[in-house]
């Protein structure tokens, strides 16, 4: 099932999620749905929390061409980061049509829970890098534009609020 996505500035998209304690029917439905409504949206990655669920699950699919290499992670935690750093200009699907360029290490590795209960680590480079540094600061109820200056971070969360608001009179 397609879920709607928030759309920023909304409070449950700057709030810190819960662990997840047991990977429920609820939690791998989740999960279905929320790797649904990435593709959907199409995006590359998409946290609970853009879902209007506060609890400490992504996923992420950096496969551009080629066949699709869906992720699920519960409870991911970084055990590595790089000191190196890349640059990527990054968007998010709660802030649709904004994009800025935001620096963050270049490699991370994470540890995460897998729907199957095991625990998995992997050491992610490139856009996989980013995107799982973007989708793990939503559950830490941090966006990308929090990065960003206050002149830039203000005149997006304007933009936003105006997109609602023309969102709501259409309905």
């Amino acid at each position: 099932m397609i879920r709607p996505i928030l759309i920023h500035p909304d409070p449950r998209l700057k709030k810190a999620c819960d662990p997840v304690t047991d990977i429920t029917e609820e939690v791998k439905r989740l999960a279905e749905d929320m790797l649904e409504t990435m593709y959907a949206a199409p995006g590359i990655g998409l946290a609970a929390p853009q879902v209007g669920v506060t609890r400490r699950v992504l996923v992420m699919d950096c496969i551009k061409d080629g066949p699709p290499e869906p992720m699920v992670l519960i409870n991911p935690q970084t055990v590595w980061a790089s000191e190196d750093v890349s640059t990527y200009e990054e968007g998010c699907l709660s802030i649709p049509d904004q994009y800025a360029e935001v620096k963050r290490p270049s490699a991370v590795t994470v540890r995460w829970t897998g729907l199957d209960g095991a625990e998995e680590e992997r050491t992610f480079g490139g856009l996989w890098a980013t995107c799982v540094q973007h989708e793990m600061d939503h559950l830490d109820g941090k966006l990308f534009i929090d990065y960003l200056g206050p002149l830039k971070r203000q005149m997006i969360t304007r933009k936003m609020e105006k997109l609602k608001r023309e969102r709501a009179r259409a309905i």
